[in-house]
């Protein structure tokens, strides 16, 4: 065997190695195919599980929408562009009556009462894109009324596929609706029927309240018509008993003077009852004096008392506040209707009257009262019907003893209308009892000034009296009685007179006629009070004594009212009531003018302002211009009774009081004041109030006007 040498096993190696690479290249380059192989496998795996989810993912989503549609209780329908249905919900099913099966394919339009229209419809979806409450009916069993919503609908690219439109069934809301027009054309029609019976009711009260007002107008047309010449009876009837007579005139003069009385006490009372049935009987709620009130009108009945030889007893509880609240002119009437009676069916014996506490709190007391008498009695039969309208003992007691039944009605007409109770208790022959229950608040404030009857008093001369009266016969009468005073006067015939002779005479007291020719007493009174600005004591001389006249007096300025037949001791004290309390005023008004001290103390604004000139001028000025339009403000709503606007402008006055230093005394009056008009209550007190306020407020303007002049002097 040959051996081969080295350099030939090297070039043998070295070729080998070549093939070995080349080899290892091929293998490479192999791999490397077989890895992009894979890469593009996996590549592939993953896009094929990518729409494999998307699939899942669709197949989902199809099955929620169908879930979705399923669940609508509305029918829902797709339709290609031809009008075809192409899918639909099984609420369609229901409301159609047809199966899926025969509903896919047919004509969308021919399940409608109005096909044209129901195309015309579905023509706007694809020209609006859609479509919103597009009114159609299903032709079905029921004619089922529908709105219909629809919507075009695309494929990815953009691609018009069909439509979607869901039909909401409406019969339910038309049954509503048709159920509301109904509803409201029933309540129209009740509404006009309402109208009408309120129309004819308002015509009803109108008629009534005329008729009411006509026989006001009536009652009191009569009461003036007949008072005014009784007056004129009556009062010289009194005046020639006060003469010499014989025992036959006296005699005459007495039945004439009698029955003058008894035709009054008929008239009193058709009139009071006249009064509470139309509801025009007010009630005061005023400070009084119970016991001197009692005792001022018991005192009337003395003379006849006295004539018949009976007995007047009086009992009175001194535990009773001296000072209570409530309406003494209602009391004295209620008592002066019992006593009346007692007086008339009594001849022998005695009459008592009795006022006691029956109970009582912190705020109020109950007081009974009651008036015994041992008179004819009523008998059993009678007594549960006492108390109403025209009814008597017995069907002779009328023409025995005279009177309408009307007192014992009126009583428990007053009574029940302030919350009281009336009771009776009687034996026939023996006597009765009448009783009665009345609630007065208790007070801290003084007593309301009551015209008590006063004797004649020497000293109370000269007293200047100015008439105003139209009738001869009165104005005869009223110089007699005037003259047997003692007392100076001068008579005019009506109101226009009455400002002349007050333009050139002073008097103490004016006694005013109130129907009158030319100027009637209410217009004469309104002009002496707010032209003249005259104080004078004004008594009305009335014959119709109606709460609206009454109240109207009070409103033009008058301080008293007499009625007429006039009783002389009455007209007497009131005049010199009046006219010692107009001297007293009179007297303080000059002593307070005399006493008059500094209303304004600047302390304060100096301080405030550090005693700046111009500052304090502005403030001075501001109070100066402010305040008089307040006050004006302030009286004329106290006197127009608005509550509102006096609670306002009494409010807009307080802050300065401090500020201008005015006493604090007065600024818890106005606030008083404030208290008043929130309950819109007028009396005395409010008034005095008023009154102080407005001087006080003027004195400081005056003062004040004062200081300005020196802050700008000493500039």
């Amino acid at each position: 065997m040959l051996k081969t040498s080295k350099s030939e096993e090297l070039i043998i190696a070295n070729k080998e190695l070549a093939i070995a690479n080349k080899e290892l290249a091929f293998q490479l380059e192999e791999k490397e195919k077989r890895a992009a192989e894979l890469i593009i496998a996996n590549k592939e795996l993953v896009f094929q599980n990518i729409e494999k989810e998307k699939r899942v993912t669709e197949l989902r989503i199809a099955n929620y929408a169908r879930i979705l549609i399923e669940a609508s209780l509305d029918p829902l329908f797709t339709i290609s562009p031809e009008g075809k249905i192409t899918d639909l919900n099984n609420a369609s099913v229901n409301i159609t009556g047809l199966s899926r099966e025969k509903l896919i394919g047919t004509d969308f339009f021919d399940y409608f009462t109005e096909p044209e229209k129901a195309r015309a419809g579905y023509q706007e979806i694809f020209a609006k894109g859609f479509v919103s409450d597009f009114p159609l009916t299903i032709s079905d069993h029921k004619l089922t009324d529908v709105l219909f919503n629809g919507s075009v609908y695309n494929d990815e690219q953009g691609n018009v596929l069909g439509v979607v439109v869901v039909a909401r069934d409406i019969t339910e809301h038309k049954r509503i609706e048709k159920e509301l027009t109904e509803a409201r054309i029933f309540a129209e029609l009740a509404t006009a029927i309402a109208e009408e019976a309120q129309s004819k009711a308002e015509v009803t009260r109108r008629i009534a309240e005329e008729a009411v007002k006509a026989k006001q107008q009536f009652l009191s047309n009569m009461s003036h018509e007949i008072r005014t010449p009784m007056n004129a009876i009556i009062g010289f009837t009194k005046v020639l008993l006060k003469t010499d007579l014989s025992v036959k005139q006296r005699e005459y003069l007495t039945a004439i003077k009698m029955s003058g009385n008894a035709l009054i006490v008929l008239i009193n009372d058709i009139l009071d009852l006249a009064k509470v049935d139309a509801g025009k009987m007010t009630f005061e709620e005023i400070p009084f004096k119970m016991a001197s009130s009692i005792s001022a009108m018991l005192h009337l009945f003395e003379t006849k008392i006295q004539e018949k030889n009976l007995k007047l007893l009086i009992e009175y509880d001194k535990k009773i506040p001296d000072v209570l609240v409530g309406d003494p002119v209602r009391l004295h009437q209620i008592i002066l209707n019992l006593v009346s009676n007692a007086v008339k069916f009594t001849t022998r014996g005695s009459i008592t009257v009795n006022v006691c506490i029956s109970s009582e709190d912190k705020e109020s007391v109950n007081i009974e009262f009651s008036v015994a008498d041992t008179g004819i009695g009523i008998s059993e039969s009678k007594i549960d019907n006492i108390f109403d309208n025209f009814q008597q003992a017995t069907s002779g007691t009328a023409r025995l003893y005279g009177g309408t039944g009307l007192g014992l009605a009126i009583v428990k007409q007053l009574v029940e209308k302030q919350g009281g109770s009336t009771h009776v208790k009687s034996k026939v022959d023996e006597g009765s009892t009448f009783s009665f229950t009345l609630s007065f608040k208790k007070t801290k404030a003084e007593a309301e000034t009551i015209n008590e009857i006063m004797e004649f008093d020497d000293e109370a001369k000269n007293i200047k009296v100015l008439v105003v009266e139209d009738m001869a016969l009165n104005q005869l009468l009223m110089k007699t009685l005037l003259d047997d005073f003692g007392f100076e006067c001068d008579i005019t015939a009506n109101g226009k007179i009455a400002i002349e002779k007050l333009k050139q005479k002073s008097y103490d007291i004016i006694l005013m006629d109130l129907q009158m020719p030319e100027m009637n007493g209410f217009e004469a009174t309104e002009y002496i009070r707010n032209t003249m600005h005259s104080t004078t004591p004004i008594i009305a001389l009335t014959a119709d004594v109606t709460t609206v006249d009454l109240a109207k007096c009070k409103a033009v300025g008058m301080n008293d009212y007499v009625a007429k037949p006039l009783d002389e001791r009455l007209l007497y004290s009131k005049i010199v009531s009046l006219v010692k309390s107009s001297m007293k005023v009179n007297q303080k008004e000059i002593a307070e003018e005399m006493k008059k001290i500094r209303c304004i103390d600047l302390k304060y604004l100096s301080h405030r302002t550090k005693s700046n000139p111009k500052l304090m001028s502005e403030m001075i000025s501001l109070y100066l211009e402010q305040t008089p339009p307040l006050i004006m403000s302030m009286k004329q709503s106290f006197l127009n009774k608005d509550w509102t606007l006096l609670h306002a402008s009494v409010h807009k006055m307080i802050p300065s009081f401090s500020i201008m230093g005015i006493s604090t005394d007065f600024e818890l009056m106005a606030k008083k004041i404030q208290e008043y008009a929130n309950i819109q209550e007028q009396n005395e007190s409010i008034a005095e109030m008023v009154d102080k306020l407005e001087n006080v407020c003027v004195q400081a303007c005056q003062e004040l006007e004062e200081e300005l002049l020196k802050i700008r002097t000493n500039k």
